[in-house]
């Protein structure tokens, strides 16, 4: 919104598909907000019940992200088109397939020196665990969507824009992170679960819900860019300012 409105007095974008994505955010957070709500009932928190619970709800938020997929790519896939959307030239699948090997691979191999390196950093410059996963890790694994998202809005197309910031979000709240509480149960040391820091599902919480005050409207400004970064910075003083055990 920034970039595109320095640029542009007002821009439009698909409301609706918007307002989808953040609909999507906005049931994980839910998803996310029950194990740490039980949690926190003495009679209740045992791990036993939170991983049994966060199990189930890993389940129910894959078979939300399906029927999202399917509700945006099948039967309503005409709500989420683009005026100005531009078609290119598709890649042959097999190629699509090898470079997306190759590049799984290489991500792999990179976030293993990454997470090190991290590590490192954050035991140097005093950071909390808390902020160092919500924001310097996000930055870094983000920069590719977060350029292509930045690109899009500078030349106008803040639908592509708003769809790569959003439908990202989405994605790993509504697919990767089960997905991991999943595969804990098979190939991880110990089994993963939902129950967050309560100062981290509140953070998500309200940032899923300043996403969708700022795309009620289909329209957007400069300004509007400059309170959700305002947003983010009021999130990231705190994590930085947390003392290293205050997010346990």
């Amino acid at each position: 919104f920034l970039l595109g409105g320095l640029r542009y007095h007002v821009q439009e974008f698909n409301r609706v598909a918007a307002r989808f994505q953040a609909g999507l955010l906005f049931l994980a957070t839910i998803g996310l907000l029950i194990p740490s709500a039980v949690a926190e009932h003495e009679a209740l928190g045992k791990a036993e019940l939170n991983q049994e619970l966060s199990l189930a709800l890993s389940f129910l938020l894959l078979l939300a992200y399906g029927l999202g997929l399917w509700f945006s790519l099948n039967t309503h896939r005409e709500l989420f088109a683009s005026a100005s959307e531009e078609h290119e030239a598709a890649w042959p699948i097999g190629l699509a397939l090898v470079i997306l090997a190759v590049v799984t691979i290489l991500v792999a191999l990179v976030s293993e020196v990454f997470v090190g390196s991290v590590q490192q950093a954050a035991t140097a410059f005093g950071m909390s665990p808390a902020f160092v996963g919500f924001i310097i890790v996000a930055l870094v694994g983000a920069a590719a969507e977060m350029a292509a998202a930045f690109s899009a809005a500078r030349k106008n197309r803040l639908d592509l824009s708003v769809s790569i910031a959003l439908g990202s979000a989405a994605q790993i709240a509504l697919f990767v992170a089960p997905v991991l509480v999943l595969l804990s149960y098979v190939i991880g040391p110990a089994s993963m679960d939902l129950n967050l820091w309560p100062g981290a599902v509140a953070m998500i919480l309200f940032a899923t819900l300043t996403a969708s005050l700022v795309t009620t409207s289909g329209r957007s400004t400069w300004f509007v860019g400059a309170m959700a970064i305002m947003v983010y910075l009021l999130f990231a003083t705190a994590l930085y300012l947390l003392p290293p055990s205050g997010t346990k």
